[in-house]
């Protein structure tokens, strides 16, 4: 009993993450004890002022990856900036005339386009998180990847709009849809590669049928801007359309594998 209480005291003065990195049980309190014998002057800082330590966990492929909250949460805000920043961008009429509301219907049916691609971004990113444990250093860079093309959508949506869809913007805005897709798919494989191509995610997203999809149409809408806008943007609204239908892979995946643990 006395021992019990030696070990638990002991214990609950170490720093949690030092326990964490020395590990627990008896070996992890004497590994400890060494810890601050060797000197708290010189260790101690990197375990009780930075907090990143704690939040190290050993990653899948070997090597030390991080935990994602931080990631989620910067994320999280971009999105919701960059939509506040779009609304901010429409223009109320000076008369209360439905006359004066006509000019506006090119910026509203852009503005209500965009929200819609920014919220299926959204849907699924937060989807994609949850089927993973860490992130890296490449997931983190991959991820600031993504929200740099998903910053110029506001822009794309606001000159399509101001110029009643003309060919250009129309052409424009189909690259940063690209773009995104692409940085969109750059970041799912790199969480792949991560977790394993059997982890649950790897398992959900498999060859990615309908993300390839996608990108085939942007390429395709592109070049097609110059020829017809509305084909154009009417290939915009299939994409869009194609994801607003509930995509249960993740979610089934993680179904799964939860099933598998309780069975196990």
């Amino acid at each position: 009993a006395a021992a019990t209480k030696r070990f638990l005291s002991t214990r609950q003065t170490i720093p949690a993450g030092t326990r964490r990195l020395c590990g627990s049980g008896a070996r992890g309190v004497k590994a400890c004890r060494g810890y601050r014998q060797l000197g708290r002057r010189a260790i101690a800082p990197a375990f009780e002022t930075n907090q990143t330590l704690a939040c190290m966990l050993p990653s899948d492929q070997g090597g030390i990856s991080m935990h994602k909250g931080r990631l989620e949460a910067f994320s999280d805000g971009v999105i919701a900036i960059l939509i506040t920043i779009m609304v901010l961008e429409l223009k109320v009429p000076h008369e209360p005339t439905i006359a004066a509301m006509r000019p506006l219907i090119p910026i509203l049916l852009s503005y209500a386009l965009s929200f819609v691609f920014l919220g299926i971004y959204w849907n699924n990113h937060h989807h994609m998180l949850q089927a993973v444990r860490h992130v890296d250093g490449r997931v983190l860079w991959a991820n600031l990847h993504l929200m740099f093309w998903l910053s110029l959508v506001p822009f794309a949506t606001n000159w399509m709009g101001e110029t009643s869809a003309a060919t250009l913007p129309v052409a424009l805005y189909g690259v940063v849809l690209a773009l995104c897709g692409v940085a969109y798919y750059i970041l799912a494989q790199l969480l792949v590669s991560l977790h394993g191509s059997e982890s649950t995610l790897g398992k959900a997203l498999g060859s990615d049928v309908k993300g390839r999809i996608s990108l085939a149409i942007y390429l395709t809408a592109i070049p097609l801007a110059f020829v017809s806008k509305w084909i154009a943007l009417a290939c915009y609204v299939a994409v869009a359309i194609m994801w607003l239908v509930p995509d249960l892979r993740i979610e089934r995946a993680m179904r799964e594998s939860a099933d598998d643990s309780h069975g196990a």
